[in-house]
């Protein structure tokens, strides 16, 4: 238990950083797709701001869990394991997530797709490091 909640805090960090910065470069880079946040769905009063910095570590705990439970099942080197755990997660759980999502709410397809790779990444990078903090 204490392996899979430092392995979660540790990439709640690196991932937490990697979507900060991440987000600058977007917005400086992509910022035909972030105009698309000015629509009404995402206008917050800022009361849940939190809830929203909290999603990597959030993320992290459950991927570290799923890992643990299942880490014998990811065979090969370290990037290898990596990559099978982040398709394994973008699969199962994301695609299913992301298909109700565009067909219930008003967002485009650029935006979901970016959503999918955005969580596909992170998937990765956290299967990069359990492979590597707990083998």
């Amino acid at each position: 238990m204490k392996k899979v909640l430092l392995s979660g805090l540790g990439a709640g960090l690196i991932l937490f950083l990697i979507s900060y910065f991440g987000l600058m470069l977007g917005i400086r880079y992509f910022p035909e797709l972030f105009v698309e946040y000015n629509n009404p769905l995402f206008n917050s009063d800022g009361s849940r701001d939190l809830l929203f910095f909290m999603h990597p570590f959030i993320m992290s705990f459950a991927l570290s869990w799923f890992w643990a439970r299942f880490k014998k099942l990811f065979q090969g080197t370290i990037f290898l394991r990596g990559l099978e755990f982040g398709f394994v997660y973008a699969i199962v759980a994301l695609l299913p997530v992301m298909w109700i999502t565009f067909s219930s709410l008003d967002i485009t397809f650029l935006m979901i797709s970016s959503w999918f790779l955005y969580g596909f990444l992170q998937s990765v990078i956290a299967g990069l490091l359990f492979a590597k903090i707990n083998p």
